[in-house]
């Protein structure tokens, strides 16, 4: 059967560019790639078509004869003077010159080193250090560069040597039919070397185990769930690699007066029954010290006081602003009363009556309608 002419198998001009060709190729290639197509074998023709195709014309000098011979100048079997290459089986090696890039990165090239793991720290701090910002030092057990080997892990006076299995390229390559996968060494784990003398004190892991004491800088504003990232402070990677990072994840204890939402804070007052029904002059807490609150004659429990930038300072972190403080005043019902004294609130409820409770007359006749309407 003739074969089809190699532009019109990728579906390219022929003045193509090589970028073309190899991108007419990756479509085709990814169409139609066993794997993908298992127990197609018309895919697996269409596959073997256009390898072959991309492996004449992405060669400058096969392409040329092909340009001015046809098939006559690149299959051997045509006689002699053709190439004798094309469709010669070498699939696997077009094919990881296109992917190479996408599935390998650059071949041949030692793996980078591995990266230490993260690691994660609850700090507790107090609603006045997370307002005000603080510097703790925490203690933090980690895996630091072994002081003995300097991360290499190879006994002291000593020095790795190349994997035997990989030659100290970190990777192998197994050829599959026609194409072929490229994996980490599973000797030196994609190290490209081999420790014949390990430390004593790592035991070859580069790596120990060591309490680290670190100061932490918390930033003014601060809240439950906020991160403080520490570069670097992490775990240090196996054999010399670059350190993970830590991070210190902030929880805000509960405090006895204010409770916070965001930017602003709420405490409760606690008055007398005299002084909101005369008003008067109170003495409230803030984070910055205390200050006197005035309460208007005839305030009703759970009424808001608001003290303007008495809350929170959040410039520093997420771009916020300065929040209040919101004083919620709770009317305490005086307790332990004397005879005398029950019998002057008594005497005082039956002076006053209903017309100095506006709210407790309006409930109750809502309460009467609601039952004249069942």
């Amino acid at each position: 059967m003739a074969k089809r002419d190699y532009y019109e198998v990728l579906g390219v001009d022929r003045g193509a560019a090589e970028k073309d060709i190899k991108k007419a190729y990756r479509r085709l290639a990814m169409k139609h790639h066993p794997d993908r197509n298992q127990g197609d074998e018309a895919s697996e023709e269409k596959f073997k078509e256009a390898s072959e195709a991309a492996e004449v014309l992405l060669d400058g000098e096969k392409r040329e004869a092909y340009d001015r011979f046809g098939h006559a100048a690149v299959d051997g079997s045509q006689g002699a003077g053709g190439f004798g290459n094309a469709g010669a089986g070498n699939f696997g090696s077009i094919f990881e010159d296109v992917f190479g890039d996408i599935f390998s990165g650059s071949r041949g090239g030692r793996s980078q080193a591995q990266r230490g793991s993260d690691l994660r720290y609850m700090l507790d701090v107090d609603l006045e250090e997370a307002v005000k910002g603080c510097n703790p030092k925490i203690k933090v057990p980690s895996l630091v560069e072994c002081n003995e080997c300097l991360g290499s892990g190879a006994k002291r006076g000593s020095s790795p040597i190349a994997c035997v299995q990989c030659s100290g390229s970190g990777t192998v390559t197994q050829r599959q039919g026609f194409f072929a996968v490229q994996t980490t060494c599973p000797r030196c784990r994609g190290a490209g070397k081999m420790i014949t003398d390990p430390c004593a004190k790592c035991r070859g892991q580069g790596r120990s185990e060591e309490q680290k004491t670190l100061s932490v800088k918390v930033p003014p504003g601060v809240d439950t769930g906020d991160r403080i990232r520490l570069t670097g402070q992490g775990e240090a990677g196996p054999r010399g690699g670059p350190a993970g990072d830590l991070y210190v994840e902030l929880q805000v204890r509960e405090h006895a007066l204010f409770t916070r939402d965001g930017e602003d804070l709420y405490c409760d007052v606690p008055i007398s029954f005299v002084d909101a029904a005369l008003g008067g002059e109170l003495e409230v807490p803030t984070l910055d010290g205390r200050v006197n609150l005035k309460i208007p004659q005839e305030t009703q429990t759970g009424k808001l006081f608001r003290l303007r930038g008495k809350g929170v300072d959040m410039t520093q972190v997420r771009g916020g602003g300065v929040g209040d403080l919101y004083c919620r005043v709770v009317l305490e019902t005086p307790i332990n009363l004397s005879k005398r004294q029950k019998e002057i609130l008594r005497d005082f409820d039956d002076q006053t009556g209903s017309n100095n409770s506006p709210r407790r007359s309006g409930w109750f006749d809502r309460v009467k309608s609601f039952f004249d309407d069942l």
